[in-house]
Parts: C-alpha cells; sequence; structure tokens
C-alpha cells in the first residue's frame, strides 16, 4: 500500500471531522442559542460536509480494502465521519496501525 493513500484518508478525516464539529455549533448557536447568522453558516457547512463526507467515504473504503480489513472495521471507519470527534480518534489509531505497514517495516516485538 501506497503513502498517498494513507495520507488522503488522513487529510479527509481531519477535515471531515472539523466540518462535522462545526455543523453542530452551528446547530447548537442556530437552535439553541437563536443565533443571527447561524442558519446560513449551517447550511453552508452542512452542503460541504456532506459533499465533502462522500469524499471520505470512497478514500476510506480505498483504503481498507487496500489495507484488507474485515468489513465491520471498515463499516467503522466509515461510519466515524458522522460522530463528531470520532473522526480524529479513528484516524489516528488507523494511523499508527497502517504506518508501519506503509514505510515497508514490521514492528518490533515487545518484551514483556
Amino acid at each position: 500500500m501506497k503513502k498517498s493513500v494513507l495520507t488522503r484518508y488522513r487529510v479527509l478525516a481531519y477535515v471531515t471531522g472539523v466540518l462535522l464539529v462545526l455543523l453542530c455549533l452551528g446547530m447548537i448557536a442556530k437552535y439553541g442559542m437563536d443565533v443571527d447568522g447561524a442558519a446560513d453558516f449551517t447550511r453552508v457547512v452542512a452542503i460541504a460536509h456532506g459533499w465533502l463526507y462522500v469524499v471520505y467515504l470512497v478514500v476510506a473504503f480505498d483504503l481498507g480494502s487496500k489495507a484488507k480489513w474485515p468489513v465491520a472495521r471498515q463499516l467503522w471507519v466509515l461510519l466515524a465521519g458522522t460522530i463528531p470527534t470520532a473522526a480524529f480518534f479513528v484516524e489516528r489509531k488507523v494511523t499508527r496501525e497502517l504506518d508501519a505497514q506503509v514505510t515497508g517495516q514490521v514492528p518490533a516485538p515487545v518484551k514483556a
């Protein structure tokens, strides 16, 4: 697997995660605090997140298929873009796991 596959996933995971957090904050401002302009902000962020989430799905599926993940693991990574802040934690875990594969190094066994 190439490093560019992991890099694309990481970028889209962060972008999708940030947009989802902004969307949640916009919804709180719109419905909870009735802030002027929150409706326009929420609309723009929702559209951007929606389109970029579709791109995230494609990139995450590509990463999962190249990493030969089981279906359940792939679904968890795909759904991480819908849960606020989950994309950041899942991205970190996936990066730690696949970084050794990408660089071609096998991690050394840990001595107990």
